[in-house]
């Protein structure tokens, strides 16, 4: 039996995204989970281009039914430097391992990512989470014109770095972060709390080959769109796991934020960014010392590093997108 929850109780959450496969996940996640209002998405470069992204999420919004979920182009390029190109060896060349969705009728929001950031925090005050599976220009952009959006805002969780483990990127800089460690620099240094998933814990939950066949058995069309993605983003990973399987970077930054996971060692500690142009730009340094008998909060810290969390992801992110429903079945015209 299925208990739905009542629209005032669902949590507003505001995802900001580079929508390749693993954001697809997350995306389809939040706006497919009884527990969240997906209130907006912002695009940003990453992945793939930030206009990439944003065809790509209102595709995947008009397949899964969430049609009245705005979605607002961001930052094509990073605070430092311009757009790279994405990765297509790891999200293919559309974003999304090159599976054709369905057009949305849809187009991107009149006004920027940060724009609807904005606007959506007074609209949700104290209630609104922002989830960040991409870089951070976007939010970085919005504390800029609006320096008193923490306020408003209930807590941010952002899937970046690598606290005690290799980066993907560099020896030391995750992907999201070393995108554009200036934007991140500013995001952590604001008065607000910040829950960071990084490599730690992402690259210890994955979906295999049963998970796949699940989501291509699916009733629901958006959950067989993703199995056929995962397709691609499995043949990128086999070279790390030995086997098909992907990470689940985004997913489980999502499930943190509206507690479909539940952390269980995130320490609070002090964070830098090395903006620098040496070998260790991106890098995300997390004060871990004197963990070793048990996660130890510093006073002033406002930023949580997940280092384990209760369960794994896969089972409840599988079942969340095959059997959840969409928040809205509005038709599109």
């Amino acid at each position: 039996m299925t208990i739905e929850t009542a629209e005032s109780d669902r949590i507003p959450v505001y995802l900001d995204c580079d929508t390749g496969i693993d954001d697809a996940l997350a995306l389809t996640y939040l706006a497919t989970s009884p527990a969240v209002r997906l209130v907006g998405i912002g695009t940003v470069s990453g992945n793939t281009s930030a206009e990439q992204a944003a065809r790509n999420s209102l595709d995947l919004l008009g397949l899964i039914g969430a049609t009245d979920v705005q979605v607002s182009l961001g930052a094509r390029d990073h605070l430092a430097k311009a757009f790279d190109g994405g990765v297509p060896e790891i999200h293919g060349a559309n974003g999304i391992g090159g599976v054709a969705l369905p057009r949305s009728l849809r187009e991107p929001g009149a006004d920027s990512a940060a724009d609807l950031l904005i606007r959506l925090s007074h609209d949700h005050r104290g209630e609104l989470r922002i989830v960040t599976v991409g870089p951070l220009t976007n939010v970085a952009l919005a504390l800029r014109q609006d320096p008193t959006l923490p306020q408003r805002v209930h807590s941010l969780t952002a899937m970046g770095g690598a606290a005690l483990v290799s980066g993907n990127v560099t020896p030391v800089a995750e992907a999201n972060i070393w995108n554009d460690p200036e934007a991140a620099a500013e995001v952590f240094a604001a008065d607000w709390d910040i829950t960071l998933v990084p490599l730690d814990v992402t690259l210890e939950n994955t979906l295999d080959e049963d998970d796949r066949v699940r989501l291509l058995e699916a009733e629901n069309p958006a959950a067989r769109a993703l199995g056929e993605m995962l397709d691609h983003y499995f043949e990128f990973y086999l070279p790390l796991y030995g086997k098909r399987s992907c990470a689940l970077h985004d997913p489980l930054a999502a499930a943190v934020a509206v507690g479909g996971v539940t952390p269980t060692r995130a320490p609070r500690v002090p964070i830098t960014v090395d903006t620098s142009g040496g070998p260790g730009r991106g890098q995300v340094i997390a004060d871990l010392r004197n963990q070793r008998l048990g996660p130890v909060d510093h006073p002033t810290a406002r930023t949580r590093v997940v280092l384990a969390t209760d369960r794994p992801l896969g089972a409840h992110l599988i079942d969340t997108v095959t059997v959840g429903a969409p928040r809205t079945e509005a038709a599109e015209c």
